[in-house]
């Protein structure tokens, strides 16, 4: 229950954060940041209304409860704050933001002349077959 309930603070509100930047080029740091401080205290304040016993849920459920308030709170706080906040500019989220990385920044040229094993579809398709 710990493990579950340290990822549920920090992993949730990490991930929420992570994605957001990564495909939404209007967010912005000071967003960033709110959201991840907003969303790591939503959910303490879930697990410690499950400890007070405003609600009581079965096994892993205040985990997944405090994980998935911190992972929307984050959304929210972090598009509010991005339209209130200047955005960077395009040019400075070249290969931050997927949506403003040319395409041919998103292959590597000198892949094909490498080992199958240490090239990116290959490998990926073994380690698919494997599991």
């Amino acid at each position: 229950d710990y493990l579950q309930t340290l990822f549920g603070f920090f992993n949730a509100p990490l991930f929420a954060t992570f994605i957001l930047g990564m495909f939404w080029k209007r967010s912005t740091p000071h967003a960033g940041w709110s959201g991840l401080v907003v969303g790591t205290l939503s959910a303490v304040t879930v697990w410690v209304m499950s400890l007070a016993g405003v609600f009581t849920l079965p096994g892993q459920g205040t985990a997944f409860l405090a994980a998935t308030v911190g992972f929307v709170a984050d959304i929210i706080v972090s598009i509010v704050v991005s339209l209130f906040t200047e955005p960077k500019p395009a040019a400075e989220l070249v290969r931050l933001v997927y949506s403003e990385t040319p395409k041919e920044h998103l292959v590597d040229p000198l892949e094909k002349d490498l080992p199958w094993y240490r090239r990116t579809v290959p490998l990926g398709m073994t380690v698919l077959a494997i599991t």
